[in-house]
């Protein structure tokens, strides 16, 4: 079964772009499930994704295509709630892409 990406309903208009997703979740068994979970319940699959080990902490990186500004937003802030991440940071590619060029 293939399904649909969800649409942003707030931000249909948007230009979509690819995002990068930067965070830290406490080393716990569950911690990347619980991350990558907030992607899968939005039907979003992400291109890449990055961990590594740093002591109590995992460091996580995940880059994913076709969200709008205000989606990419919405999810990081998600991420934010969990009990086990730390911290978030998030990069738009393309404006990043657009100002080296």
């Amino acid at each position: 079964m293939n399904a649909q990406p969800r649409t942003d309903a707030w931000a249909a208009n948007n230009a979509h772009s690819t995002v990068h997703y930067r965070l830290q979740a406490e080393a716990e068994p569950d911690s990347l499930c619980r991350v990558l979970n907030l992607f899968a319940l939005q039907f979003l699959t992400p291109h890449s994704v990055q961990v590594s080990q740093q002591d109590d902490w995992l460091d996580i990186e995940i880059g994913i295509g076709g969200l709008s500004w205000h989606r990419a937003e919405v999810i990081a802030q998600k991420l934010r709630n969990l009990v086990c991440v730390g911290e978030v940071s998030l990069t738009n590619l393309q404006r990043v892409a657009l100002a080296v060029v």
